[in-house]
């Protein structure tokens, strides 16, 4: 892992990681795609927009063969069976129950915390808001190498305290043939309606199209691989969509009192999720950083995953000496990362200097593992720099706030010469009548 010094040679790093991330897609993944659906893609839209219009025509037999085509799945029945949930219970062992069931209630609680006021109205000023929640949610777990329960948890949870009326989940099947058995119990313990074992694009779309066994949902809430990102992209708008997730990212900033142990093992608990991962550091200390790198070579080659984080690490990752933390924190910012861990003396005394970021994590204790297990929000968050704009999925994200509009009749008079005028100078003479012909039978009646 190469050392890059100077804030403007870490910024153009940092910017050529944000570009590659669309551009360094492995071409084998295109080639797999092609084959299996006999038909040359040169792009992953075009592809997903091939599975999006198989899905939209010919619902479950679309979903079925495309199994078979692209995973090798010998599916019969698409929903996976209550007794099949219950069953995954006594596959895995109580002490996964227990975290996930601890998981579940941290949770929980931190959403109930942050759940807004659900209504508010001022008479005086005749206005006001009231939040209703979305009717049918869909959450897309990945499933592939390395299942994810903590997804199920992370997506069910927020949406349930939210209020929503029903909450369904689609993960790809595994070897077994069903979802992996941690999936299927932590999105029970969560309070998933009803399980669907697809995977890819076509899951999204028979989530936002609707079959005949799979319902149609307001909104789809989720990470996923390319193609359901891409997938996601395409749909939004017939469809709610929570966001447009990537890879992992993890920004560090660190000065010299950080523990380079520590600072390697965070980087490479990230990198270890996918080689497309964006593991960072940017340091004030030369010395820190040296010491970071030589970690990450030998606790690297440690690790069950240690090709995928490896490749993650020399690919994408970059590890930055800068003079000084002003330095650090404005590229912090300018990347947007999913996550920011503060590796410095006195990490609480920077809150207020970070602003581009989807969680942030001070002090050593407080690591962004924490984050992806049970710390308590949501760890589905804004990648790709989308934290410049967007929020990772709360309780809020399950929320439609309209306001509401209820005037006395003086309150409605002053206001609607107001509006005439207006309307009249945008030369809306509908609008203006429209205004004018209230205060007229205003009139009549006083």
């Amino acid at each position: 892992m190469n050392i890059v010094y100077g804030k403007k040679a870490i910024a153009d790093v940092l910017d050529d990681r944000r570009r590659s991330v669309t551009q360094d897609i492995p071409a084998e993944l295109l080639q797999h795609s092609s084959e299996a659906i006999g038909r040359r893609v040169s792009t992953v839209e075009e592809f997903v927009r091939i599975v999006l219009n198989k899905v939209q025509d010919e619902g479950d037999a679309a979903i079925l063969e495309l199994a078979k085509l692209l995973d090798g799945s010998q599916l019969t029945d698409l929903e996976v069976p209550k007794q099949t949930i219950l069953d995954a219970y006594d596959k895995i062992e109580d002490e996964i129950v227990e975290a996930l069931q601890l998981a579940t209630d941290r949770s929980r609680n931190f959403h109930e915390k942050s759940f807004p006021n659900e209504g508010w109205f001022d008479a005086d000023q005749g206005y006001g808001e009231i939040a209703n929640p979305v009717g049918r949610v869909g959450a897309y777990v990945p499933g592939g190498s390395a299942p994810l329960p903590s997804t199920a948890i992370m997506t069910i949870v927020p949406a349930r305290v939210a209020g929503v009326n029903e909450v369904i989940l689609v993960t790809p099947p595994g070897e077994t043939g069903s979802p992996d058995p941690t999936i299927l119990v932590a999105a029970d313990l969560s309070g998933v309606d009803r399980i669907f074992q697809i995977g890819g694009a076509q899951a999204i779309a028979a989530m936002a199209f609707g079959t005949n066994t799979v319902p149609a949902v307001d909104m789809i809430c989720g990470p996923g691989n390319i193609f359901v990102t891409t997938a996601k992209k395409l749909l939004f708008g017939d469809v709610g969509i929570d966001g447009i997730y990537g890879p992992t990212e993890t920004l560090i900033v660190a000065d010299e009192s950080a523990n380079p142990t520590l600072c390697a093992a965070d980087l490479l608990a990230q990198a270890e999720h996918d080689v497309m991962a964006t593991p960072i550091l940017i340091t004030t200390s030369r010395s820190l950083a040296m010491e970071v790198c030589r970690e990450i070579e030998i606790r690297g080659k440690r690790l069950e995953r240690r090709d995928i984080a490896l490749k993650s690490v020399e690919r994408r990752g970059c590890v930055g000496v800068v003079d000084n933390l002003q330095d650090a924190f404005s590229l912090a910012n300018k990347f947007g990362p999913e996550h920011i861990s503060l590796s410095v003396e006195d990490p609480w005394e920077y809150l207020d200097k970070i602003r581009n970021v989807g969680a942030i994590f001070v002090g050593d204790l407080s690591h962004e593992v924490l984050g992806d297990y049970v710390a308590g929000p949501s760890h589905v968050m804004p990648t790709g720099g989308s934290a410049r704009f967007g929020s990772g999925l709360n309780v809020r994200s399950f929320l439609k706030i309209s306001p509401i509009i209820g005037l006395d009749d003086d309150s409605s008079l002053a206001l609607g010469r107001a509006a005439s005028t207006i309307g009249r100078a945008e030369g809306l003479t509908g609008h203006a009548e429209a205004a004018e012909i209230r205060e007229e039978l205003q009139r009549d009646l006083s």
